[in-house]
């Protein structure tokens, strides 16, 4: 009876102490698998901020991207003016007339926006003209009072602008005083290879008498 008082006098004392609690807690398994899942959950929330990061890193280059497109676009347009013009294969020999006429032909060149590429999009037109053989001159076909497209008249062997009247001779120089436009059709440089005829085509200011690049 004694001892029996005695264990459990002594069973009540470690319970207030907290002794068992402690050895419960210090169960050697649960304290080494304890803090697999806490690293594990560590870990996954390091990768998904770093994955988060990287989005929104990559969705803010792409309109700044295009943003630096747009605004370095009239700098690179600038920079083809400076260059000349952009060379471009216009027609053949063939396709243009040995008794020196003129032939209107398009201009086509791939064109870039901020977003999009354009294949072979007309950018403007020009008149060939063979003066002998194979040698061949070009005209814009933009007139240089007004910017609007001139044509070729077969009744007075000439072209006419019809917002204006202004006249130019086939050679592209004014061929009436009184016509309104400032200088002669602007004329474009042209290289022949083989049978390719190839123009350096670019625009010019209307309005004045210099001819300068758009």
């Amino acid at each position: 009876m004694g001892g029996s008082c005695f264990l459990r006098l002594l069973r009540a004392r470690f319970t207030e102490d907290g002794l068992f609690t402690t050895l419960a807690k210090a169960n050697p398994y649960q304290m080494m698998h304890s803090s697999v899942p806490e690293q594990t959950g560590s870990r996954r929330e390091f990768f998904t901020k770093i994955a988060a990061v990287l989005s929104g890193a990559a969705a803010v280059a792409v309109p700044i991207a295009g943003g630096l497109t747009v605004v370095l676009s009239p700098l690179l347009r600038k920079s083809a003016a400076a260059n000349g013009g952009l060379l471009v294969r216009v027609t053949t020999l063939e396709a243009v007339p040995a008794d020196g006429l003129p032939r209107k032909f398009p201009v086509l060149a791939d064109r870039t926006d901020a977003w999009n590429k354009y294949p072979q999009v007309p950018v403007g037109a020009v008149y060939l003209r063979r003066t002998s053989g194979a040698v061949v001159e070009a005209l814009n076909a933009v007139c240089p009072h007004a910017g609007g497209f001139v044509d070729y008249v077969s009744q007075c062997n000439c072209f006419i602008c019809p917002l204006h009247n202004s006249r130019f001779a086939l050679d592209g120089a004014i061929q009436d005083p009184k016509s309104p436009a400032p200088r002669a059709m602007d004329s474009l440089p042209v290289e022949i290879r083989g049978e390719e005829i190839w123009v350096r085509f670019e625009n010019f200011q209307a309005g004045i008498a210099q001819k300068v690049a758009a």
